[in-house]
């Protein structure tokens, strides 16, 4: 099995941590706040329709779904698992008749994360490989 990493450019590398780097701090951030249970968690969850009772286990979900991502060795598994949680944000926010930006947000995320993978991973840019013209 090829290494995730080598014969990949170091500034495709670093472009690619940093492309993952954001939006996986921004998850880390989100998840945390999640298990931490502020107000401003609890009433936001509450009016997308969940019930409190179920923000910890998002919160759970996400954490290791984004510590999966953030592992060369399960990036890719992390990478379907944060896809699915994203689209249910996104389906929260249709359901709910959100603001175009917080539906439009969790897809943004959900692509820097598949775009800063295939900077860094030479497994994904295998099996999706983009040619320059």
């Amino acid at each position: 099995m090829p290494s995730t990493e080598s014969s990949i450019s170091n500034k495709r590398l670093w472009a690619g941590r940093i492309v993952s780097g954001l939006p996986a701090l921004f998850l880390l951030m989100d998840g945390s706040m999640k298990l931490y249970k502020p107000r401003v968690v609890v009433q936001a969850t509450v009016q997308m329709g969940y019930p409190e009772s179920a923000i910890i286990g998002l919160g759970a979900v996400l954490l290791l779904s984004t510590l999966l991502y953030l592992l060369p060795r399960t990036a890719i598994l992390g990478a379907i698992l944060l896809t699915g949680y994203l689209g249910g944000a996104v389906a929260s926010q249709v359901r709910v008749s959100a603001v175009p930006f917080n539906i439009i947000f969790p897809a943004l995320i959900g692509a820097l994360l598949w775009g800063g993978l295939w900077l860094r991973d030479r497994r994904l840019q295998a099996f999706i490989p983009v040619r320059a013209q």
